[in-house]
């Protein structure tokens, strides 16, 4: 068995420290001043909202942004977003709660009836306690992933003595609507455990129109995630729009709604001069794709309106050389902060000098040299860089990943071990 860790950084070199915001660097030292080794997310919230105002002001009326809730679950994050995005998108109850928490702060009191609220869900295995919930909170669409989640969502409003309003997830075949949608992470026009397979969508909205307690307002393509293409994400939707348009008229649905998923992309090491994913150009080709009168086009952006908006801190612990590799070992690791072995890509550091240490303890560190970051846990695979090169790691001081917004404390394996949880801060 092949142990799965990130790619080589060589031969970059670790952030300065003073590419952390200066707010960010004080938080962290006051953290650094307790007893308990430094292990914690730091969240500014108006970094989040600052992302989403830009994607918001650069779409037309038509388009609605919908915030994936599981790419950061904190409440503050959620709270934050909340006056900046049309709504959210949720994946189980917990998100539902969250979401019309945030609404109520917002709304006041976000309420079903003939006035949706602006929430969409999705997800391959909802339960009937899922389903049960989500009808009951009157949102905007459940997006149907099977014709058996049609059925069972259509017996829930039955029995709820309410109608549900529901979109069907489609995985698109190879083809036009599949082949626009690049990025790191394929979720459609290939064989998955998602949405309704494109040569079945006729035979499931058949089915689906002549059920009790539904109503179909449209349909949802997610095809892929990180992508930094702004003309492909573009095209995707514009493919989407009109692939919903056609299918709806064909089989007498009345479109009000085609769901594009999430997908764009987020430069990880845009410090380092990679390009992000261009906002204004994405919103100027996005205004030639008006969809017919009446229907909404739903954006549900998670990644890419929070990843800078979050750093991971962690303590290094120990500094080890070994057969001529030198190793920072944190309090934590892939325990808190998972997404960098998952997604098999580099996610660089900064070292935070911290002057403080105990009196007559040796100070082990590496200095001028290359160094790979490994957690707390008993396995090799709890490696989240390798081979960066660092002017000088101590024990004792902070390594702080930039970019840690998303995806990083919902993503990690809290329970391996047992070690304690990362702790989490608003700014």
């Amino acid at each position: 068995m092949s142990i799965v860790l990130p790619p080589s950084a060589a031969p970059r070199s670790a952030y300065p420290a003073d590419v952390l915001p200066e707010p960010v660097r004080r938080r962290l030292l006051e953290l650094a001043r307790g007893e308990a080794p430094v292990s914690a997310y730091l969240y500014d919230g108006r970094a989040a909202a600052a992302r989403a105002r830009e994607l918001r002001a650069a779409l037309p009326e038509w388009a609605a942004v919908h915030y994936a809730v599981k790419a950061n679950s904190f409440p503050g994050v959620v709270r934050a977003l909340a006056p900046y995005v049309d709504g959210f998108e949720v994946a189980s109850r917990t998100e539902l709660e969250l979401a019309l928490a945030a609404l109520r702060e917002r709304d006041g009191s976000p309420s079903g009836g003939s006035s949706p609220v602006p929430v969409v869900a999705a997800g391959p295995a909802k339960s009937v306690p899922v389903l049960t919930a989500l009808v009951r909170a009157g949102i905007e669409a459940i997006n149907a992933e099977s014709l058996l989640e049609l059925h069972r969502i259509s017996r829930i409003a039955v029995a709820e003595g309410t109608t549900a309003r529901v979109a069907l997830r489609v995985n698109p075949a190879a083809g036009p609507v599949s082949a626009q949608a690049s990025g790191s992470l394929r979720m459609g026009g290939q064989a998955s455990q998602f949405g309704v397979p494109e040569p079945d969508v006729p035979g499931v909205l058949e089915q689906a129109l002549r059920l009790p307690g539904l109503d179909v307002t449209g349909f949802h393509i997610h095809a892929a995630s990180n992508n930094l293409d702004a003309a492909a994400q573009a095209a995707h939707l514009r493919r989407c729009v009109e692939w919903s348009t056609a299918i709806a008229r064909e089989h007498g649905v009345d479109l009000r709604m085609v769901d594009v998923g999430g997908g764009i992309g987020v430069a990880f090491e845009e410090l380092a001069g990679e390009r992000p994913f261009d906002v204004s150009r994405f919103g100027e080709l996005v205004a030639r794709s008006e969809p017919p009168p009446g229907v909404r086009v739903v954006l549900e952006p998670g990644r890419f309106l929070v990843a800078d908006c979050g750093w991971y801190a962690a303590e290094v612990t120990d500094v080890k050389h070994s057969y001529g590799t030198a190793f920072a070992v944190l309090r934590g690791g892939i325990n808190h902060f998972q997404l960098p072995t998952s997604w098999d890509l580099v996610h660089n550091i900064a070292v935070l000098p911290v002057d403080r240490w105990p009196d007559g303890l040796p100070r082990p560190e590496a200095a001028g040299t290359r160094v790979t970051v490994v957690g707390e846990l008993c396995t090799p695979e709890d490696t989240l860089l390798r081979d960066v090169r660092v002017d000088r790691v101590r024990a004792g001081d902070l390594v702080v990943f930039p970019y840690a917004g998303s995806y990083g404390w919902e993503f990690a394996m809290h329970g391996f071990l047992g070690h304690p949880v990362a702790e989490r801060h608003l700014l």
